[in-house]
């Protein structure tokens, strides 16, 4: 078994995930010139990264990405897509993303469950948790069919399931104290150093909401068989 992994860029990889999935990745790197999949292997993971999800001008692999997005949940290939990529399948399969009226979503943030989270095979046993925030833009229209799992209180869009197999998280839960680092150091983010101390703070709290998921997804790879 093994799980396609898109990074968009060198400061937003796997992070945590590299010692919570138990599963091997194949990570992709379309920004160094690697080609985008036409098909993932037994998981496709998308990560976050700079780009809009409709800047394909400056990110020309970005239609290619939402090309395997879109393969990936028609298939049943289970699929993890995180903050942009979470944008991209979104846009792939028909929702609507776009600039977030309320401006950039940063930090410690507090996430919670819907109710039909509570069966849901990933997020089943996060409730209210906080999770790692960087973005401004936002999945204001979900794709049809598309199954609410998470909302906050600035953004109501934070994790969705769509398909049988497929999640979307607006959120970071891959995203170690260090990378947040880069991010806010990197951006000039205004209480940068602020922001990065309650994220350091919070590791284990981070640790104990989104390992579980991440163990969660990597179980779904390994039963899971694409049609």
């Amino acid at each position: 078994m093994r799980i396609t992994v898109i990074e968009h860029e060198a400061d937003a990889g796997p992070g945590f995930l590299d010692g919570w999935l138990g599963v091997p990745c194949d990570v992709v790197r379309p920004y160094l010139g690697d080609p985008v999949p036409d098909r993932a292997a037994d998981g496709l993971i998308v990560l976050g990264g700079e780009p809009a999800a409709w800047e394909d001008d400056r990110f020309p692999w970005l239609p290619a990405t939402r090309d395997l997005l879109a393969r990936a949940v028609s298939d049943g290939t289970p699929t993890l897509a995180i903050c942009l990529g979470a944008q991209l399948m979104t846009m792939a399969c028909g929702g609507v993303v776009e600039r977030g009226g309320e401006g950039l979503e940063v930090g410690l943030c507090e996430v919670t469950a819907l109710p039909e989270a509570a069966s849901d095979r990933l997020l089943s046993g996060v409730g209210a948790a906080v999770a790692i925030q960087y973005h401004r833009d936002v999945m204001s229209r979900l794709p049809e069919g598309a199954v609410p799992l998470m909302t906050g209180p600035l953004y109501p869009h934070q994790a969705y399931r769509l398909g049988s197999a497929a999640w979307a998280v607006q959120f970071h839960p891959e995203a170690t104290p260090d990378i947040f680092a880069a991010w806010a150091t990197g951006s000039g983010l205004a209480s940068g150093e602020e922001h990065i101390a309650r994220v350091r703070s919070a590791e284990d709290k981070l640790a104990a909401a989104w390992r579980p998921v991440a163990e969660a997804f990597a179980a779904v790879v390994r039963t899971s068989r694409p049609t």
